[in-house]
């Protein structure tokens, strides 16, 4: 089983990606974890990263290249990344994750030791900065979430909640 697990920062895809790897022993691949590290490598921050991988499309596609060389050498993985469900061509399921960017911004200010504000301003640059690369890199209108099965609020649920949502739609693959 192939599932893909989409959505802006903040809005639960790690967590859920966790969840589910672990309830059905799939393998899971982060893209997010791979940028992060590239970024750490540089000595730079996601933001400042985003920047230089805006001039660098070569960054992109080589974070999209490893998902999709994976996603078609795998059978059982979760697949955690901004683009993993335009990626994944064969994926038995797509999800998008959602919430509003205040609840993002608090979820992403606890988990980076960071302000609500330093965090909100780095979520809408990184956001902008990814729309501009995904639209120049791949014709990608981040926005655009035809090509996902499930669509979920997080801000509805607790994790708990959430996974259980998605947990459901997988079993009834």
């Amino acid at each position: 089983m192939r599932i893909t697990v989409s959505g802006p920062p903040g809005s639960g895809t790690t967590t859920l990606s966790e969840a589910l790897s672990s309830r059905f022993d799939l393998e899971l691949v982060s893209s997010g974890d791979v940028f992060r590290s590239m970024a750490r490598e540089r000595g730079m921050s996601l933001a400042e990263f985003g920047r230089v991988a805006e001039e660098d499309p070569e960054i992109d596609r080589e974070i999209d290249e490893r998902q999709r060389e994976i996603g078609r050498e795998n059978d059982d993985i979760v697949l955690e990344g901004r683009l993993s469900g335009w990626m994944v061509d064969d994926a038995d399921l797509r999800v998008w994750l959602d919430a509003p960017v205040d609840v993002r911004a608090e979820r992403v200010a606890d988990r980076e030791e960071q302000t609500v504000d330093e965090a909100r301003a780095e979520i809408e640059e990184r956001e902008a900065s990814e729309a501009k690369r995904y639209q120049e890199i791949h014709g990608i209108d981040i926005d655009d979430l035809t090509v996902y099965d499930l669509v979920v609020d997080t801000s509805t649920w607790d994790k708990d909640g959430v996974t259980e949502v998605v947990t459901t739609a997988v079993e009834r693959l």
